[in-house]
């Protein structure tokens, strides 16, 4: 498929299915309280244009802070879990334990130890986003070819050496696979911890302006909130995918192109 069909085809979708739910609200008349329309979320948006980006920044200085430290955390953790199989073992139950469990209940807690609102919002974004990266990584350093391992230990290279030459390279597309995964995480434990927060008054994040709409029954301005919040996920995913792909596009099977 050409790349202008692959851009054109879900377009053409998107369109119809705003279309169509514009008609179904007019011909319903079914209340912006309820439901509003494309064009009154359109209106909002550009209304409320300003104000709505400026906690949107906010939230986003959030989500990219969490993401580095889940990159640079993660893939620290990874290279020691692959060095010590002992020490994999003894922590990485910790880790799945973290993960599993609910930042919507662990985050209030976090914000009262935590005296500082920016870095509480912080740690609790990047309780979400590290375990991908900690577990694509750990899974990449280890599935590095046995045979090459065997040959580097043959040639009487260091642990370092086999690490450098061989294991980080094997673990790279893993480990941008966990990065990809995680951008989406961080922007979801930050709105997620901004809501706990918000309910204190003590956010001004985009997930605070949802709350308020929410309040006042301000419905196309809730929407666009998520309008923006959805359009931020999609661009942090598709700048960590163009990363991703020109790391690997000239060696990993992954990212060259398909032979006609």
């Amino acid at each position: 498929m050409t790349a202008p069909a692959r851009i054109l085809a879900p377009a053409l979708v998107g369109l119809f299915m705003l279309i169509a739910w514009e008609a179904v609200v007019r011909i319903e008349a079914i209340p912006p309280y309820i439901l509003p329309g494309p064009l009154a979320i359109a209106e909002a948006l550009w209304r409320d244009g300003p104000s709505l980006l400026a906690s949107l920044w906010v939230t986003l200085r959030i989500t990219l802070a969490a993401l580095a430290a889940a990159v640079i955390l993660g893939g620290a953790i990874a290279i020691l879990f692959a060095q010590s199989r002992l020490l994999e073992l003894s922590l990485f139950p910790y880790a799945v334990i973290l993960q599993v469990t609910p930042i919507v209940s662990i985050a209030p807690l976090i914000i009262i130890w935590v005296n500082d609102t920016f870095l509480s919002l912080l740690v609790c974004a990047w309780i979400v986003a590290f375990f991908p990266v900690v577990a694509n990584t750990t899974l990449g350093l280890n599935s590095a070819d046995r045979n090459l391992v065997a040959l580097f230990h043959l040639y009487g290279a260091s642990r370092w050496q086999v690490l450098r030459h061989l294991r980080l390279p094997s673990a790279l597309p893993y480990f941008l696979a966990g990065v990809r995964i995680s951008g989406g995480l961080a922007l979801i434990g930050a709105v997620v911890a901004e809501f706990v927060a918000g309910t204190g008054g003590t956010a001004s994040g985009l997930a605070s302006r949802i709350l308020e709409a929410g309040y006042r029954l301000e419905i196309p301005r809730l929407f666009a909130a998520l309008l923006l919040l959805s359009l931020t996920g999609i661009l942090i995913f598709a700048v960590l995918s163009w990363i991703s792909n020109a790391l690997l596009a000239r060696w990993h099977e992954s990212a060259l192109p398909d032979e006609e």
